[in-house]
């Protein structure tokens, strides 16, 4: 491929991904026609281009934002093609950790969409590809094994899992877990309440070290500062000192 064709596909795909974004700041017909131009954008990338695995995640990525803003067949049918995007990501490129947990996320709003048990084989689906993000990045997809535990009511699984997410990172913050309906079993369980305890103590111990740092941060330079002026202040003592924090 010609440096000016690689150059001419990553605009496209540079046009496409900025046309996802706006297509999720819109609603109704404006985002349909912005998805859909992204997607045309998307297909001309594919053809023949080293770019494919990357196109093809942002493409399910964008297809997988467009079916949460639907209902019905329209959103199977999205959700599927979504899956599908990310399923031959990661043919090219096995280790594509976007698309293995993206590809399962669309596989637990497909379940909760069609409203099947815990148990099916959707779920289990989703698990496979959260195991396979895990296992290309230690830990990413805890949070969303966790998730799948406490629809199920395994509660000790479910806790391990979340320790994971905390102790890598991956956890997001207690607003967002709080609420995430797939922990809705979990809420009112005393070990879930524990858990989220120890997360708003490290949450209020963060906070007062931060402000102990700043504090520190700021003594010392106002102790600098005072050791700058010092020898201008002494050279006339009729002159009030300047203060040093302006």
């Amino acid at each position: 491929m010609s440096l000016l064709e690689s150059f001419t596909k990553k605009k496209a795909l540079t046009t496409a991904i900025n046309d996802t974004v706006k297509a999720r700041a819109s609603e109704g017909e404006a985002a349909d026609t912005l998805y859909n131009a992204a997607y045309h954008h998307y297909a001309d990338v594919l053809l023949g281009d080293p770019l494919r695995s990357e196109t093809l995640y942002n493409w399910g990525f964008a297809l997988l934002h467009q079916a949460k803003t639907k209902t019905g067949d329209e959103a199977v049918k999205l959700y599927q093609e979504a899956i599908a995007k990310f399923y031959f990501c990661l043919l090219l490129n096995p280790s594509y950790l976007g698309s293995a947990i993206n590809v399962g996320v669309a596989f637990m709003d497909l379940a909760r969409l069609e409203g099947v048990d815990c148990y099916d084989e959707t779920y289990s689906m989703a698990r496979n590809y959260f195991d396979k993000a895990n296992a290309i990045q230690a830990n990413s997809a805890a949070y969303n094994i966790a998730c799948i535990h406490a629809l199920r009511d395994e509660k000790q699984a479910c806790l391990e899992a979340l320790e994971n997410a905390k102790n890598s990172g991956y956890l997001p913050d207690a607003e967002e877990i709080m609420s995430d309906p797939d922990l809705d079993k979990a809420k009112n369980q005393l070990w879930f309440v524990m858990f989220m305890k120890t997360l708003d103590e490290a949450s209020t111990s963060d906070e007062a070290e931060n402000e102990a740092s700043s504090d520190t941060a700021e003594q010392a330079a106002d102790a600098e500062t005072k050791l700058e002026i010092e020898p201008e202040t002494q050279t006339d003592s009729t002159d009030e000192p300047e203060s040093p924090k302006e």
